[in-house]
């Protein structure tokens, strides 16, 4: 009987056991079921002890908002001269690949890198001397095959005044006297500090020295400067707008060994009725010994320069006149020379007068021309070249140019160019075509 009482006692405490494990059973259940028919989800339970950690910070990093651009330029030339050189029939390929930065998170501080590389092919020689025995027989086009890091360059804003270090392109006003001679198809660019400034209202005020010019030559060139000469020489450059039809500039171009130069211009625009205007530069420099020379050199300069120009603008068409004076030099100096400038803009394109005659050069030049949007420019200028002293009549150009965007590719252009040089008494009778495609990216 006890051993009964005893089974029964655990069968009576099983089954109450059991009781109890269906009800929590059917009560969980029953939680779960509500939880899921309301759209819930089923989640482990968060340990309330765990203090959520902070977001993590945007990593550190030496360069920000990078922005890469670059250029293609194929370019077709042809050059005939009177005399026994050969024809000279140039195809040429410029590659630019350029990139801009941020540095270190420091507000205005940022850098720019260039590199850019030259290649052609044709009968033609580029002005190197490993290429005199094959190709010195045809004309020249100075685009030799390199490749160079054209610009790599630190700038720093603050306000509206920048600080730039490093090598660069500089071009000044109508680079008649300091350019990139970007014609070429390797630019020439500058190894300088420069400083721009244009915090007084309608003032604009550059300083910049040079300690080095990297020419469009490339190391073996026959030229004496090569693709590089250093210097020590300084650029000093101001402008104030007085109103829109008069703008007032001041330079000093003090180059070593070379001379200084220091000029004034006026220029400006003004309308002159329903879409007609007027623009112009009026300009006088001149040039003395140089401030900066080595102790080994002994170079003198005393020369003169004059220009005035105007063009008119009716609806599109272009009338356009120039005189421009390079004086000779005076008690036997050399006449007046722009060493830096972008040559190839001034003087005709067919670039006899890349360097001024003993005797100066007097340029005096019409245009005619149109240029509107869809059509593009077109332009036909006339020169008669003389000489500053001894009435010398030097030849006449004819150049000829259109350039057009093509709107079907965004950066694409094309460009077909001409000069047509007729000799009196200086050099030969040249003539030079280009048909250029140009695509920016």
């Amino acid at each position: 009987m006890i051993g009964v009482n005893i089974l029964n006692m655990f069968v009576k405490k099983n089954k109450e056991t059991r009781t109890r494990t269906m009800k929590k059973i059917v009560l969980l259940s029953a939680v779960a079921s509500t939880i899921i028919m309301a759209g819930g989800d089923i989640t482990p339970m968060e340990h309330t002890e765990e203090k959520q950690l902070p977001k993590m910070e945007q990593p550190y990093t030496f360069f920000n908002n990078v922005a890469a651009k670059g250029e293609i330029r194929t370019r077709y030339a042809s050059v005939n001269t009177d005399n026994t050189v050969g024809d000279a029939n140039a195809l040429t390929n410029r590659l630019m690949l350029g990139v801009s930065a941020d540095l270190f998170r420091i507000d205005g501080l940022s850098a720019y890198f260039e590199a850019m590389n030259v290649i052609g092919s044709g009968d033609y020689w580029d002005l190197s001397n490993s290429d005199i025995g094959d190709q010195g027989i045809f004309n020249v086009v100075a685009d030799p095959n390199q490749t160079r890091i054209t610009q790599a360059y630190v700038d720093y804003t603050f306000g509206k005044t920048l600080l730039r270090a490093g090598r660069q392109g500089v071009n000044l006003d109508n680079q008649r006297f300091v350019g990139t001679v970007n014609w070429r198809q390797m630019p020439q660019t500058y190894d300088a500090v420069s400083l721009i400034d244009n915090s007084i209202e309608n003032l604009s005020l550059l300083a910049s020295y040079i300690w080095q010019v990297n020419t469009i030559f490339d190391s073996d060139t026959v030229k004496p400067v090569g693709d590089s000469f250093d210097t020590s020489s300084v650029l000093l450059h101001a402008n104030y707008k007085v109103l829109d039809a008069l703008s007032v500039t001041g330079y000093a171009y003090m180059l070593e060994d070379i001379h200084d130069t220091y000029g004034i211009a006026a220029t400006g625009k003004f309308g002159l009725g329903q879409n007609m205007g007027l623009s112009y530069r009026a300009e006088y420099a001149i040039q003395s010994d140089p401030s900066f020379e080595n102790t080994t050199t002994n170079k003198t300069a005393d020369a003169e320069y004059y220009n005035i120009e105007a063009t008119l603008n009716m609806s599109g068409f272009l009338l356009g006149a120039k005189y421009e004076v390079l004086g000779a030099g005076n008690d036997g100096n050399a006449a007046f020379s722009t060493p830096l400038s972008t040559l190839h803009a001034h003087n005709g394109w067919a670039d006899i007068f890349l360097g001024t005659p003993a005797d100066g050069l007097v340029d005096l030049n019409a245009m005619i021309g149109y240029k509107s949007k869809g059509f593009g420019v077109a332009k036909i200028i006339y020169h008669d070249f003389s000489s500053d002293t001894g009435s010398i009549n030097y030849g006449t150009e004819i150049d000829a140019i259109y350039k057009n965007n093509i709107s079907a590719v965004k950066g694409l252009s094309a460009m077909l160019k001409a000069a047509y040089y007729s000799a009196d008494t200086y050099s030969v009778d040249t003539t030079k075509y280009w048909v250029m495609v140009d695509y920016k990216f």
